[in-house]
């Protein structure tokens, strides 16, 4: 059974019998704003677990990987940490004619770009990611980046925005950087770490949180992890789907 609660904007999005890949991408489309926004989508467990033992497939679902499909529709440019590349083996975007006529109408590329967060660059420049993608794969790293790994990151055809100095890439600065290439739809697929790192800094501007009916004990990270915050991050519920107890939320800055 599927339920839309609706709780603001998605009031006039009728999902209740029907999650098609349109009505999805409209009741998830970005927001009209004058700048960059950064939306993050992750999966928990009801134990706070963002992961089972390392993935995050064992706890999604068929809905769930909808939206994150949906989600990637939608986006210029998906940011993973480089520790979530090698552990959920990413390739490259696929394009689907579900969205290729809101991508062209909207001035998108045929697929989102994935851009790889590193500060040591320690990644497979040979994976069809960086050697095979419809559009160049981005590697966001700090200037102090070993030079003989941007050279390797380049010569795959992957394009090295600096970001940051020494080996840490800086958050907000990544931001800027991808916004003055014209990708001002970001998503965020985490990991944890670099998720704390948005949210510390203060630059996510939503958060689209599955809940799955599950729990898992053990010791696993939670969505966002790093040093804690001074003020907790206050963000308001803008929508709420459900099926089969997995409740599909959508969190914006207050």
């Amino acid at each position: 059974m599927r339920r839309l609660f609706p709780v603001t904007d998605l009031a006039a999005a009728d999902l209740s019998g029907d999650w098609s890949l349109d009505r999805l991408a409209d009741a998830y489309s970005y927001p009209a704003v004058d700048g960059p926004w950064l939306r993050a989508n992750m999966v928990s467990t009801l134990d706070g677990a963002a992961q089972h033992d390392g993935r995050s497939q064992p706890i999604s679902c068929a809905s769930d990987m909808r939206i994150f499909g949906t989600l990637r529709g939608l986006a210029d440019v998906v940011i993973a940490g480089a520790e979530t590349v090698r552990q959920e083996g990413y390739r490259p975007a696929r394009a689907r004619d579900a969205f290729a006529a809101r991508r062209a109408e909207a001035g998108q590329t045929p697929v989102a770009a994935i851009a790889v967060v590193s500060g040591s660059l320690d990644l497979d420049f040979s994976l069809p990611l960086f050697v095979s993608p419809l559009v160049p794969t981005l590697v966001l790293t700090g200037a102090g980046a070993p030079p003989d790994r941007i050279a390797t990151a380049r010569k795959a055809g992957a394009e090295v925005v600096i970001a940051g100095e020494g080996s840490r890439v800086d958050p907000a600065r990544a931001v800027r950087e991808l916004a003055d290439r014209g990708h001002r739809r970001l998503l965020t697929e985490g990991g944890p770490r670099l998720l704390g790192q948005f949210v510390a800094e203060g630059v996510l501007d939503e958060l689209c949180l599955t809940v799955a009916p599950m729990l898992t004990a053990g010791d696993a990270q939670r969505i966002a992890g790093g040093p804690a915050v001074a003020v907790p991050k206050r963000f308001a519920l803008a929508s709420l789907l459900e099926e089969d107890g997995f409740l599909f939320t959508r969190y914006r800055r207050h």
